[in-house]
């Protein structure tokens, strides 16, 4: 009876974490500093923190538009030209970015969180030549294939249909960035999103994960929980 009652806790504890992932679309633009600051500052500390409980899904089109000229597709972007061309390094990178599932610091996932992250920082600093090439090199990542796509019709066709995607939630975009849960726009959800993201996504999990429940950095519950195993391993064994 002991050990269906410490299998149990144990199951409890564990399930816990074990947390279906919320789809998160976000639409912003490479050269927006409030996209910057809300990618930097929100958005990647939060997904480092619940890496299990978020499918991101990155929009980088904004309050760009574009046309068609014969066979070629013609952008203008928010903040300019140069804006363009970031926002096909950003498309160009989601799309080519190739990781290795065994390595989780390294998965398609983890280097285009660091890789976006990266560019957002960077490209606020306003040196003239866009970091892309920096910011593939920091993280090891092919900087020849994004760039090669980026100056090409691939890279055309892959921010035109961002820029599809973008017009199916809002048309014109209301403002950059927004936050989509499960790609259903919400006013106040957005406002919460953009102050405190790790707020509207413990809101939209269901059941919350523990560290909804302790501080951003951690806390005394979830040092408990870590305890409780440990105590249900050692039962559990000296049962066995």
């Amino acid at each position: 009876m002991l050990v269906k009652i410490v299998l149990l806790v144990t199951l409890a504890v564990v399930s816990s974490h074990a947390q279906s992932k919320v789809p998160v679309y976000v639409y912003y633009e490479s050269l927006c500093p409030d996209s910057a600051k809300f990618i930097n500052e929100q958005l990647y500390p939060t997904v480092k923190q619940f890496p299990n409980n978020i499918d991101l899904k990155l929009i980088p089109f904004g309050k760009s538009s574009y046309r068609t000229q014969g066979s070629e597709t013609l952008f203008e972007c928010h903040h300019g030209p140069n804006e363009c061309y970031g926002n096909k390094v950003h498309a160009c990178a989601l799309a080519n970015i190739e990781g290795n599932s065994y390595q989780p610091n390294r998965t398609k996932e983890a280097l285009t969180l660091e890789y976006v992250n990266c560019l957002m920082e960077r490209a606020q600093f306003k040196s003239g030549e866009f970091p892309g090439k920096a910011c593939a090199d920091q993280f090891e990542i092919n900087w020849e294939t994004i760039e090669q796509c980026s100056n090409s019709t691939q890279g055309s066709n892959l921010l035109r249909n961002y820029g599809d995607e973008t017009l199916k939630l809002q048309n014109p975009l209301a403002s950059v960035p927004t936050v989509a849960f499960r790609q259903t726009f919400d006013s106040d959800v957005q406002k919460l999103a953009v102050d405190n993201f790790r707020a509207a996504l413990c809101k939209n999990l269901s059941p919350a994960p523990m560290e909804c429940r302790v501080g951003p950095g951690g806390g005394a519950a979830a040092i408990a929980s870590v305890g409780l195993l440990t105590v249900v391993s050692l039962a559990l064994t000296r049962l066995i």
